[in-house]
């Protein structure tokens, strides 16, 4: 596996860490009743209206031939973001967090159009697999908590680290894309990479998420899981992650915290560019 190319280089783009927190910053309620109402309308809203534009939206890969997919994977290659100039210089990293993720066109893509590709799927039969040039698989869950040592895997193969183990354990500094679609564990996991400063580390963000339930560990009623999950989003706002592209998945059940309410999917594909990596 590389270790990365120009990683001393790369360094000079990150911006000076806040010390590590305990906790996000929750919102101000979106109105007086503390109502699921109002918090879904903000949330929603706010999900689905892009606060950047991108002329030249690439989806599912780098490559100009069109292979059907399951899921539109969408990155942003204009040239005012890192993105496109770390491809051209051969110097583009993604990684790609799954859970049994069976869609791998985007992961194939990328590797193909120059990136160092890892994908991390606890599910591969080996360690590591690496399939082509730039493609590398990993039997790796990224999980928001340190594994304790105590306590014996429950399965011969488990293996789960936070992102940021792997990147020091990797010798990486940054991704210039970061891929997720973790089956609800999004939410603990975006929290842990906004409270380590890892999301600083972070080109573009493009996450599936899922509404359909609070998600793993996600605790309070209705109306103040919303309120945190739009708290989440503005904690990425405030290190100038901005949204460019919103999917509403209509092929899912269109439910939100199992109610047929607000004409909201259970499932949405957002991607974000970190304008400070201009």
């Amino acid at each position: 596996m590389s270790a990365g190319r120009g990683e001393a280089e790369e360094r000079r783009l990150r911006a000076p860490q806040e010390a590590a927190r305990w906790h996000i910053d929750l919102q101000p309620w979106a109105g007086s009743s503390h109502s699921l109402e109002e918090e879904a309308k903000r949330f929603l809203h706010y999900i689905t209206r892009s606060q950047i534009s991108c002329s030249h939206l690439v989806t599912n890969g780098l490559t100009d031939n069109y292979v059907d997919s399951m899921k539109p994977w969408t990155v942003c290659l204009d040239n005012k973001f890192s993105l496109t100039h770390q491809i051209r210089s051969k110097q583009c990293r993604v990684y790609s967090l799954g859970l049994g993720e069976d869609d791998n066109i985007f992961e194939l893509k990328m590797a193909s159009g120059g990136c160092e590709v890892h994908r991390f799927d606890p599910g591969i039969p080996s360690a590591h697999i690496h399939e082509a040039e730039r493609l590398w698989h990993h039997r790796l869950s990224v999980d928001w908590r340190d594994p304790n040592p105590a306590i014996a895997p429950h399965r011969l193969h488990s293996n789960t680290k936070k992102l940021k183990t792997i990147l020091n354990d990797f010798g990486h500094w940054k991704i210039d894309v970061l891929k997720a679609d973790m089956e609800s564990a999004e939410w603990k996991i975006l929290e842990n990479l906004i409270l380590e400063g890892v999301i600083e580390q972070i080109g573009q963000l493009v996450l599936e998420i899922h509404l359909h339930w609070p998600g793993f560990e996600v605790s309070g009623n209705d109306s103040s899981v919303v309120r945190y999950w739009y708290s989440l989003f503005k904690e990425l706002e405030r290190k100038d992650f901005k949204l460019f592209y919103s999917f509403k998945d209509l092929s899912k059940p269109q439910m939100f915290l199992k109610k047929d309410v607000f004409n909201a999917s259970s499932c949405y594909i957002l991607s974000w560019v970190n304008t400070r990596w201009i």
